[in-house]
Order: C-alpha cells, then sequence, then structure tokens
C-alpha cells in the first residue's frame, strides 16, 4: 500500500480505539446510581454487571466472523449504532432485568468494536513497518479518560444523567462519522476458516489478557463504589478514581511504544504486572481518598502496556491466522470482563470488597511473570 494511503487508515484505527473507550468509560460514575436506582446489594450488582460481559463474550467470535465475511468498516459501524443507542438506556432502567438486557446489548456492541478494531490494528501496525499497538491502545485510553472526566464534571454540576448520555452519544457518533471512511473494508477469501478455538502460544497469550482486562474491568465496574462505600467518599466524586486510573494508563500507553522497545517486551510486561500489583494494593489498603487515587494511577501505569503486547505477540505468531488469533485473544481477554466483575460482587458480599481487590493484585503479578515467557517463534 502506497506510503500516503498508510496515514489515514493510521488516524482512523486510533478514532476507532478512542470511541469504545470513549462510550465505555461514561458508564463507569454511573454504575453508584444504578446500584441505587435498582436497589441492588454487591451481590445482585456483580450478577447485574455479568450481561456486560457476557454480552462481549459472545459478540467476539461472532464479530470475527462477520469482519473476515464483511470487512471491518462494515461490523463496526454496526458496532457503534447498537450501543450509542443502548447508552441512554443505562441511564434511565431501574428494573434489574431491563437493565441486565440492556447491559448485555452494550457489552455485545462494545465486546465486537473491541474485537474488530484490533484485527485492523494488527494489519495497519505490520504494514507501516513499525511498532504501533500501544500507541492505539493509548487512544482506547483518551477515550476512557474523556468519556469517565466529562461525564462526572457534567454529574459533579448537577447535570441529569439521560442528558449525560446523550451528550457522550453525540460525540461518539461525531469522531465516528470523521474517521469511518478509513476503516479497513478487506474481507478474507470465501473458502477462510472464520472460527477456531486458540491453541498453542495463543492460549498463553489469551490468559494474561484475561487476568489484565479482569483488573482493568474492576476499575470498570467496582473503583466508584469502593471509594463511595469504603472511603466515604460522594457519589458524585467517585468517579475520580477511575478517571485517575484511566489518565496514568493513558499518559503510559502514549509512550508506550517507545518503552517496549526500550526494555524489551518481557521486561515491560513484567515490570507492569509488578507495578499495577503495589498499585491495587495501595489502593485498597491505605487511608483516604489520596492515597486510593495514588493507588489507582500507578495500577494504570502498570496494565498500561501489557496487553498492547500481547496483541502484537497474537499478530506475529504462526500457530493461528490473525483473523482467527486475534478474536480467540479478545474473547479469552474479555472472558475477564465477564468472570471479574461477578466474582468480585460475590468475594465482596461474602468476605469483603477489599479482599477482593487484593486478590485481583495478586493475579496481576502472576499474569506478568507468564507474559514475560511468553516466547514467539516456529511452531509457537
Amino acid at each position: 500500500m502506497p506510503t500516503d494511503h498508510r496515514r489515514p487508515q493510521q488516524l482512523a484505527t486510533r478514532a476507532a480505539f478512542f470511541v469504545p473507550g470513549f462510550v465505555i468509560a461514561a458508564w463507569a460514575p454511573l454504575v453508584p446510581f444504578a446500584k441505587i436506582r435498582g436497589g441492588l446489594d454487591d451481590a445482585a450488582l456483580g450478577v447485574l454487571l455479568l450481561c456486560l460481559g457476557l454480552g462481549s463474550l459472545v459478540a467476539m467470535p461472532l464479530a470475527g466472523a462477520l469482519a473476515a465475511r464483511l470487512g471491518c468498516r462494515r461490523v463496526m459501524l454496526g458496532s457503534v449504532a447498537l450501543m450509542l443507542a443502548t447508552l441512554p438506556l443505562l441511564a434511565l432502567l431501574s428494573s434489574p432485568w431491563l437493565l441486565g438486557a440492556a447491559l448485555l446489548l452494550f457489552g455485545a456492541s462494545i465486546g465486537a468494536m473491541d474485537c474488530t478494531m484490533n484485527i485492523q490494528a494488527v494489519v495497519v501496525e505490520r504494514e507501516s513497518g513499525r511498532p504501533m499497538m500501544s500507541g492505539f491502545h493509548a487512544f482506547y485510553s483518551i477515550g476512557s479518560l474523556a468519556g469517565a472526566t466529562g461525564a462526572t464534571l457534567l454529574l459533579s454540576t448537577g447535570t441529569a444523567i439521560v442528558a449525560v448520555t446523550l451528550v457522550v452519544a453525540a460525540l461518539a457518533l461525531l469522531v465516528t462519522a470523521l474517521s469511518a471512511g478509513a476503516w479497513r473494508a478487506d474481507r478474507a477469501p470465501r473458502d477462510a476458516a472464520v472460527f477456531a478455538l486458540p491453541r498453542g502460544v495463543v492460549v498463553a497469550i489469551g490468559t494474561v489478557c484475561f487476568i489484565s482486562f479482569l483488573a482493568e474491568g474492576a476499575m470498570l465496574d467496582w473503583s466508584a463504589v469502593f471509594l463511595h462505600e469504603a472511603k466515604g467518599v460522594d457519589v458524585e466524586r467517585a468517579g475520580w478514581g477511575f478517571v485517575a486510573f484511566n489518565l496514568a494508563m493513558t499518559a503510559t500507553r502514549l509512550v508506550g511504544d517507545r518503552a517496549v522497545a526500550r526494555l524489551g517486551r518481557a521486561r515491560a510486561v513484567l515490570a507492569g504486572g509488578l507495578t499495577g500489583g503495589i498499585g491495587l494494593a495501595v489502593a485498597t489498603s491505605a487511608p483516604g481518598l489520596e492515597a486510593g487515587l495514588a493507588g489507582y494511577a500507578l495500577l494504570g501505569v502498570g496494565c498500561a502496556n501489557i496487553v498492547p503486547v500481547m496483541f502484537s505477540l497474537a499478530g506475529e505468531q504462526t500457530r493461528m491466522p490473525e483473523r482467527l488469533a486475534i478474536p480467540a485473544v479478545t474473547t479469552m481477554g474479555y472472558a475477564g470482563v465477564l468472570a471479574g466483575p461477578a466474582l468480585i460482587g460475590f468475594v465482596a458480599q461474602g468476605a469483603s470488597l477489599s479482599i477482593a481487590f487484593v486478590l485481583v493484585s495478586v493475579a496481576l503479578v502472576a499474569a506478568s511473570v507468564l507474559g514475560a515467557a511468553i516466547r514467539i517463534g516456529p511452531g509457537d
């Protein structure tokens, strides 16, 4: 592909990462409101949040198959349409059953977008001839930071939560309209397989992503609840924990490609897991809002480059074609989003939310050790 065609696709891929990060982060400050509106305890909220992960998990293999047949652009456009249609419902519904159904559709749209944009990102990175994956994922974090910050600021000024979701939807629609023309439309050959179970090194890559996504999901779904209930932060300001996490993750990912090139993938992943595990432990055990925000920021720094490195490895391994490996890794990763919120809720109900967070921090360190040991070679 000529060089002058690559730049628009690179910019459009960054925009594709921005949109789901922006939209789903706007949900984070709304979780305490949904819990109060539905009269839910920790366990019930965990079950409800399971719907978001379940929707993502089911949609990802389907999205990979559709992208192979229809091209990434069509699948991403359909995904954006569904996520923007369901977001306002999350601010309106009070019935746990209806809210669960809306979260199922919302999760499906996010999962389909995440899977397909990573398929596009692997191809665009390879055609560029240089590391770009951390930079692409940085724009997911930028979107998350913008969504969480904007929603929290609007809520802090007394804006109705439905109005907040409509503002987020309008801005995401604008970004999509400006970038979708450069999203990739190429398809797999008609006789090519469109689905396969993960195997070989892809299983290890997916396992690391599972735990990293679980940690990120803990911040999305439980950080505001923890600050409000365990540290006594006003519900309107509890969203700042997720903002601190995203700000640190965004800054780290913006320099992530250079950091990974300098440290090497193994050391970058190991250092990230150790930093993130320590950060979550600090946020959980140290008293006061300031310590909590500092710990969440360390977790953001630690998690920042683990998943981008894993997706780059998934694009380079030879055990599975990338059009099959990326959906498999994405699905395994988002199984962490599926299992994480519910498991955290059950542990919080049976013991405490603090203990649940400590267990997540230990798992993150273990995942980084596994990720650092992964090697790509003949036969994988």
